[in-house]
């Protein structure tokens, strides 16, 4: 009874972070979701097609049922799944994301939670679908923490999902950023 709890509580967890940060996209023009917003190149649509090539990758190939479309082989893949070129449209990378979601949905839905997988790039490779559920809801949620700052670098808007985000004052965003800005000059004084 705790196993089905437990993968139903981790299966919901998820599904809510794919729809949030999926959601960070909305309303932006196609230069800001793509456009380098760190000095590695992050940015929102290159963080959505990453989690769509592991998602296929952690819950599928792992559990020996391959993703139906080509992934790049996990060796060499030179992090070409962190930035989407000019010729992918953002409709093909969601799309690939909810396929990647909709397979990820079927092994969990159809494995027991304690069944067993392979990661060959993993220190301890043999793995069970629960350790891999938790380490793609773990990463699924660092990159959608990522998505929220970078959103909130290109308009101000935050928020965790659709209807939800906060109404932008500017006049108290620049009071409290003051405020901690201070904070932080007199708690180092060499800096000030």
């Amino acid at each position: 009874m705790i196993d089905q709890f437990a993968k139903e509580y981790l299966h919901e967890e998820l599904q809510w972070t794919r729809e949030s940060l999926v959601w960070k996209l909305d309303g932006l023009s196609e230069y800001d979701i793509r456009r380098p917003l760190t000095a590695t190149g992050t940015n929102l649509l290159g963080l959505v097609k990453h989690l769509a090539t592991w998602e296929a990758r952690y819950l599928g190939e792992i559990f020996n049922r391959p993703f139906p479309d080509p992934l790049p082989g996990w060796q060499d893949s030179g992090s070409s799944d962190l930035w989407v070129t000019e010729h992918e449209s953002r409709e093909q990378i969601i799309g690939f994301y909810r396929r990647a979601w909709e397979h990820a949905d079927a092994t969990i839905h159809e494995l027991p939670i304690d069944a067993p997988g392979h990661v060959p790039w993993f220190p301890r490779p043999d793995v069970k679908l629960f350790s891999i559920m938790v380490h793609v809801l773990n990463d699924t949620t660092r990159h959608a923490g990522h998505a929220d700052i970078l959103r909130e670098q290109l308009d101000g808007q935050t928020g965790v999902a659709a209807g939800q985000q906060e109404q932008i004052d500017t006049i108290a965003r620049e009071a409290h950023c003051a405020k901690i800005d201070k904070a932080a000059r007199a708690a180092s004084p060499t800096r000030a």
